[in-house]
């Protein structure tokens, strides 16, 4: 079998700028969860879609915001957005779908332990992890667990990551955090750019492993000891901004994978649909609980 594990909040946001705008019988703009809605269905009703779990940031701020004050925040986010989370993550759930809603941790989080968890049964053929977030290339292994960028229909095995980014999967955190990464709010270590960073990350893989005599790193003597010094300047933060993009495994699910098994929509969804104003999405539903 293959699982399908969903960054909702990155189709929420998807949808929110790709959708047409809707607004419901209460006046709430519900665009955005009607597009996300509509796209999960699609999958559902793909050929090997059968076990599903959507994973949602139900408050932007995590843990990390304690970590490092310029992590990311809703600030800045359109309202209108903001104010469809919740009715997103209810509409998956009317969908008959197993959601995940995030306060402590990140939507992320919750992706990387379920496949941590789930990559281990011996039933499980491939883990396809549907988002486009950097940070979750850090779990992909070979062709087992990938990354698919429904958008784009791009997706991406180890082979593409080391294409992708210069480096191994395992490296990604180190990469992250040297580079930096503006989605997240770290800015990374100065001078550390993409094609440096791989090229250094290729050979060392972690920051730890990087060596303080400039002439070792694979780049010219100029370049080597300025990055090199750069980092030792910065090397608690280089750190830090690695802690940050690491993702946990350790996330309190409690769904085993015959859980993620979709069954069929519940019958609230039709209710659900009218109240949102599209009684159509209820007549595509192959299967009711």
């Amino acid at each position: 079998m293959k699982i399908h594990l969903i960054d909702g909040t990155y189709e929420l946001f998807r949808n929110h700028f790709g959708a047409p705008p809707k607004k419901s019988a209460s006046g709430q703009e519900v665009g955005a969860t009607l597009g996300l809605m509509r796209s999960l269905l699609m999958l559902l009703q793909s050929p090997g879609v059968t076990h599903v779990g959507v994973a949602f940031d139900h408050v932007i701020e995590s843990f990390r915001n304690k970590m490092y004050a310029g992590y990311k925040t809703g600030e800045g986010v359109d309202p209108i957005l903001l104010n469809q989370f919740e009715l997103a993550e209810n509409a998956v759930s009317a969908l008959g779908v197993v959601v995940w809603s995030m306060v402590k941790f990140e939507a992320d989080d919750a992706i990387a332990t379920a496949t941590a968890r789930f990559k281990k049964n011996k039933s499980v053929e491939q883990i396809v992890i549907c988002s486009v977030d950097k940070d979750l290339a850090q779990m992909i292994e070979g062709k087992k667990i990938v990354c698919w960028d429904r958008r784009r229909e791009i997706i991406l095995d180890e082979k593409g990551v080391v294409e992708k980014f210069g480096v191994k999967p395992e490296s990604i955190p180190d990469y992250l955090a040297l580079v930096g990464d503006s989605a997240d709010g770290y800015p990374g270590i100065q001078g550390w750019g993409a094609k440096s960073t791989s090229t250094v990350l290729a050979k060392f893989k972690h920051i730890e492993s990087i060596p303080k005599d400039p002439k070792k790193l694979p780049l010219g003597l100029g370049r080597a000891t300025t990055l090199v010094e750069n980092l030792q300047k910065n090397y608690q933060d280089a750190l830090l901004f690695r802690e940050l993009s690491t993702l946990r495994e350790d996330v309190p699910l409690k769904e085993k994978l015959g859980d993620l098994k979709w069954q069929g929509a519940r019958e609230e969804l039709k209710e659900f649909c009218h109240k949102l104003g599209d009684e159509k999405i209820p007549l595509r539903i192959p299967r009711w609980r």
